[in-house]
């Protein structure tokens, strides 16, 4: 199915326009080192991207307390940033995707908004976008809160954007924020996990929204 011009695109960034998960989940096992007995293997933690780091924290030590979990975020934190993304790159058709592409763009990440800006000039994305939007101290995708916050910073309305990302959060955190959604082939997602919430359109290569 081909994909129609739209007013506002919303971006994901990990595993849809970066592909971040060697330092994102070598800062993951390094924090989880000093809490578990066994290493968790980079297939496991790399299934959580694009969720809150709650997610994989809470699933492997139910019985910490928010206090312990918010230290382990501010590990992470001080983990990921020392890697200065090092086994980052972006995928394939990201730059001149972006930079081709009509209409408003932003986005729409679990990453905080300042280290969502850092992380897209580093990778020479930044000039190509209107507005960019983290996750700050809201609930995180699934729930729609960062792409309403996205829409919101650009004035404009759900029915005039499509979302693009590689999750299951992704495809829901739109569906409940009412707008259009393209899920990408080569991210971190599982595919058929993807296929059974039925997005509106697949790309397999960002060039293919041109």
């Amino acid at each position: 199915m081909s994909i129609p011009r739209f007013p506002v695109y919303v971006f994901d960034v990990d595993g849809t326009l970066l592909d971040s998960a060697p330092d994102i989940c070598a800062a993951v096992q390094q924090v989880m080192s000093k809490h578990l007995p066994e290493p968790l293997s980079f297939e496991y933690v790399r299934k959580f991207i694009g969720f809150h780091l709650d997610a994989i924290f809470m699933e492997q030590l139910p019985h910490y307390t928010r206090a312990q979990y918010d230290e382990m975020i501010a590990d992470y934190r001080t983990t990921y940033w020392a890697r200065e993304h090092e086994s980052t790159v972006r995928y394939p058709g990201a730059l001149e995707a972006v930079s081709a592409l009509g209409g408003l763009k932003s986005t729409a990440t679990t990453k905080g908004t300042p280290t969502t800006r850092i992380v897209l000039e580093k990778f020479g994305l930044l000039p190509y976008f209107d507005h960019v939007q983290g996750t700050d101290g809201f609930p995180a995708k699934p729930e729609p809160d960062v792409i309403l916050r996205s829409l919101a910073g650009l004035g404009a309305k759900p029915e005039d954007c499509l979302m693009i990302g590689d999750s299951t959060a992704d495809i829901e955190a739109a569906r409940r924020a009412g707008v259009k959604v393209c899920a990408v082939r080569y991210g971190y997602g599982d595919l058929d996990a993807l296929a059974r919430l039925e997005p509106d359109y697949w790309v397999s290569d960002l060039r293919e929204l041109l």
